[in-house]
């Protein structure tokens, strides 16, 4: 009978390394058809992922933030208007910025650069977490830069598009007709890319917190859309997959910056088209308690 343990136990250790074995491939198996499935949930870029943390704790306790010094309050100049004149604004705000379009063909001819200068200065007026104003705009002009920043972009948009986006996604872009060729990066007089500072930096050089750096700098990407629209510009907003990396190289932008949105600015094009969507009414989008 004691001749027979070591067999035993042999035969033992045989059993489990082939349950051990057999589970993994199981588990390969089903996150491989997962990947593969319409329905999957899409790859997310990296760079997209909001790092802000409510409870974030400073790598090094030498690195605290800095308090600042106390900032003077002043008192708060308002304008009123008469609830007509509120009411009339506001419907010709609406109409302007119901007229906004998502226009993928874009002229070459150049725009005066004081309203580029305009528009982006309107975007830094958006409020941010702790007004630490986490955005920086690079307006790039250089057509051989606009060149170097649509090769990266249709390389990176390729795969996306036939592997990371997945089949539902690309199904449910199919009617406004998109692909992975963006001539408009060329031909778009300037391209605005919107990088979000994940930290910032003191005085002093240490680390900064950015409290809700995405949605401070996501705000400040709205008015932009607003101030084009009012400007008469058109644009395209675009989040180009797994580009973000190349693109803060290319444009010799900090580790701190992450690409959060890319917009070709220009005026349409003679044979600009869009599609025809309509927009949800107000009792879609809104509820009055």
């Amino acid at each position: 009978m004691f001749a027979l343990t070591p067999v035993l136990v042999a035969v033992v250790c045989v059993l489990i390394v082939w349950i051990f074995k057999n589970a993994d491939g199981s588990f390969e198996r089903r996150r491989g058809e997962a990947r593969a499935r319409p329905g999957a949930r899409p790859w997310v870029d990296e760079d997209l992922k909001d790092s802000t943390d409510l409870h974030q704790e400073e790598e090094d306790a030498d690195e605290c933030q800095e308090a600042e010094e106390n900032v003077e309050h002043i008192p708060f100049s308002h304008t009123r208007y008469p609830e007509k004149e509120m009411v009339k604004r506001s419907q010709e705000f609406y109409e302007l910025l119901n007229k906004r379009r998502s226009v993928r063909f874009i002229s070459n001819e150049q725009v005066p650069m004081e309203v580029i200068d305009n528009v982006i200065k309107t975007a830094g007026t958006a409020p941010s977490g702790a007004h630490t104003e986490p955005w920086t705009f690079v307006a790039v002009k250089d057509p051989d830069m606009k060149h170097k920043i649509r090769e990266i972009v249709e390389e990176e948009e390729e795969i996306n598009y036939l592997k990371r986006m997945g089949q539902r996604w690309v199904t449910d872009l199919m009617k406004l007709r998109t692909n992975w060729i963006k001539e408009y990066l060329d031909t778009a007089p300037v391209l605005i890319l919107i990088f979000k500072q994940v930290h910032g930096f003191t005085a002093t050089g240490k680390r900064k917190v950015h409290y809700y750096n995405e949605i401070s700098v996501s705000i400040a990407c709205g008015v932009l859309l607003a101030a084009l629209q009012n400007a008469g510009l058109v644009t395209v907003t675009t989040t180009p997959l797994n580009c973000g990396p190349r693109l803060r190289v290319l444009l010799s932008r900090p580790a701190n910056e992450k690409l959060l949105m890319l917009l070709p600015v220009g005026y349409p094009s003679q044979e600009a088209t869009v599609p025809d969507l309509k927009r949800k009414p107000l009792d879609q989008i809104m509820v009055t308690v």
